[in-house]
């Protein structure tokens, strides 16, 4: 079955400006058909961590906020806490960072923050969804109580998944902190010893402690390790590399699986709006970002998380990459850039397995939205 797909450039005119495109685009893609009067509505966002700049303006997601309003529901902002130790680990950081990064109750038109896990990452709902590996999957409590869903996603790469976009924001995004781990815990990084420093960045940043210098070079417990990753971006030598193995496909099949838990009892419920801009190398959540890999593309909207991600990725990879960033292959339009990021990371195997759980479709059709005329002058 073919997704429709709504598509916006970044092109404005007097007559509309990019703010009022986007609340276009977002009635095109149907927000007005998951809405009911007074609906609780979780609109799941990144707030972005802090020093990271990547992430998608509040001026958006305050035109996000101003449409569903418009239909009579109640919109509420929210996230849930990180596994890892950083500014969003709890919710009274997660806040203050969000606050400082621009999403402040004033600034998003009186819309409340409510972290979606609560104060620690513990308000967790279980759910049941008996599938290949897992029985049972842990959701913050807020995005389960939630009348409807409207995921707004920063579309990028990632070190795990290759690329980060509605998927991502749902599975990954919407689980509290023991969600989380049992999705990275397969997951374990090696050390290239050769090139080890023995700087210890790798060490102090490791969450659980799982990792120790033996004979001045980094080692890992792979029984402490949780799969976070943050050893990886922080080290200078870029001798922490995940260790490519089944464990990687397990970790994009739990994602899907959690995806599948969100969306359990949000049938009709839900929204999914990716922006392709600022297209950053990795992941938000660190405290930086890097040069963007391509141009700016525009923004995505469809009631399919499937078809959206496929779109965005395939968007992406039909323009031709930037000069002077970390992408170093693939760099011509019709390559696949995710791959010359993560060449070992296979991210269509994401969407082909969310296709089988039954979340949408990687077949789309692809719908532009016209940019209005200029206003004539008199």
């Amino acid at each position: 079955m073919t997704a429709d797909v709504f598509f916006m450039d970044l092109e404005a005119t007097s007559r509309e400006n990019l703010p009022q495109k986007l609340s276009r685009l977002v009635k095109k893609a149907g927000i007005k058909n998951i809405l009911t009067r007074n609906d609780l509505t979780a609109v799941k966002i990144h707030f972005g961590e802090k020093g990271n700049t990547a992430y998608i303006r509040p001026v958006f997601i305050r035109k996000v906020i101003q449409t569903i309003k418009e239909f009579k529901a109640n919109p509420f902002l929210t996230d849930a806490n990180t596994l890892y130790v950083g500014t969003r680990s709890n919710a009274v950081s997660h806040t203050h960072t969000a606050i400082e990064n621009g999403f402040s109750y004033s600034s998003m038109d009186a819309t409340p923050i409510i972290i979606a896990d609560g104060l620690r990452g513990k308000n967790e709902t279980k759910i049941n969804v008996n599938k290949k590996n897992c029985k049972h999957v842990y959701i913050g409590s807020q995005i389960i109580d939630a009348d409807a869903l409207v995921s707004v996603a920063h579309f990028k790469g990632h070190e795990l998944s290759g690329f980060g976009g509605t998927l991502k924001n749902i599975g990954m995004g919407c689980a509290s902190r023991r969600g989380k781990l049992d999705q990275h815990s397969n997951v374990s990084p090696k050390i290239k010893r050769k090139t080890c420093i023995g700087c210890r960045e790798c060490e102090k940043n490791c969450p659980p402690g799982a990792i120790y210098l033996k004979e001045k070079k980094a080692c890992i417990d792979k029984k402490k390790c949780i799969g976070c990753a943050e050893c990886i971006v922080r080290c200078p030598t870029g001798s922490v590399n995940i260790n490519w193995n089944q464990t990687v496909p397990v970790f994009l099949e739990k994602m899907m699986e959690y995806t599948l838990g969100v969306l359990k009892n949000k049938k009709n419920k839900a929204l999914f709006i990716n922006f392709i801009t600022d297209i950053a190398p990795k992941c938000d959540c660190l405290p930086y970002n890097e040069s963007p890999i391509v141009n700016n593309v525009g923004v995505l909207a469809s009631t399919d998380p499937v078809a959206i991600d496929q779109a965005s990725a395939d968007l992406v990879n039909q323009q031709k990459a930037l000069p002077g960033t970390i992408l170093e292959t693939n760099l011509n339009p019709g390559q696949d850039k995710f791959r010359g990021l993560y060449p070992s990371v296979d991210w269509e195997h994401q969407l082909d397995y969310a296709k089988t759980l039954g979340l949408g479709s990687r077949e789309y059709k692809l719908i532009k939205l016209k940019t209005l005329s200029y206003k004539k002058s008199s």
